[in-house]
Parts: structure tokens; C-alpha cells; sequence
């Protein structure tokens, strides 16, 4: 259920000017597990240079989506449980687990609420 949000985890949650920043998550961490997990095989991944994946949707411009995957709310909480495990909030993903723990899928957001359209 997407209404059960980490209450520790949207207590870190800040707005700034480039959209949500998560208090204590590192961006440039999040590239390189991006990178190490091969989240390019099937995505589209600004920063990676190979590969360039086509199964899963280009990540250009996620930080202005107001979905994730279509369907959930782009939201810091929402996200994280995501990269941790798609199939449990949207089982009709092609989506796998990633093995992400809660750390490391934080750092992974906020890389990804890095990827704005410009």
C-alpha cells in the first residue's frame, strides 16, 4: 500500500529549489550505484554512458515527473520503497528487486531527483 510512508523517512525530506532533497543522501553515490547495479541495461540513465538500456523508460527529466513507473506518486518515500522492490508496490512491473538497502536506495533518489529536463 503507497498510503504507509516512513515516518522517519518523510521527516527528512526537504523541497528545494531543484524539487525534493533527501536530508543525509548523497547524489553522487547514488551515480555509482546506478552504475554498479546496471540500472543502464534497461534504462536511459543521464551520467551513464553505457549501456543504454530501452526496456525500462529514460530517466531524463524524472525529478519533474509527478509518476513514477506511471502510476505512484513521485514522492521521496514512494521512490525508495521502489528502488528497493517494484514488484511489491506495482506486481505487473518488469521491474526486479534490486537488493537496494534503505541507504543506498536513498542515495539513489537523490540522484535521481537530480535529472531534470534541462
Amino acid at each position: 500500500m503507497i498510503g504507509l510512508a516512513s515516518a522517519g523517512l518523510a521527516a527528512c525530506v526537504e523541497k528545494g529549489p531543484e524539487g525534493p532533497q533527501i536530508t543525509g543522501a548523497d547524489p553522487a553515490r547514488g551515480l555509482a550505484l546506478v552504475e554498479s547495479h546496471g540500472c543502464g541495461a534497461c534504462h536511459v540513465v543521464p551520467g551513464v554512458d553505457w549501456p543504454k538500456g530501452q526496456v525500462g523508460g529514460p530517466l531524463k527529466g524524472f525529478a519533474d515527473r509527478a509518476l513514477i513507473a506511471g502510476k505512484l506518486p513521485n514522492q521521496p518515500d514512494v521512490l525508495v520503497r521502489w528502488l528497493r522492490d517494484p514488484p511489491a508496490l506495482s506486481p505487473e512491473t518488469a521491474m526486479p528487486a534490486t537488493g537496494l538497502t534503505e541507504v543506498q536506495a536513498r542515495d539513489v533518489a537523490a540522484y535521481l531527483y537530480t535529472l531534470d529536463d534541462q
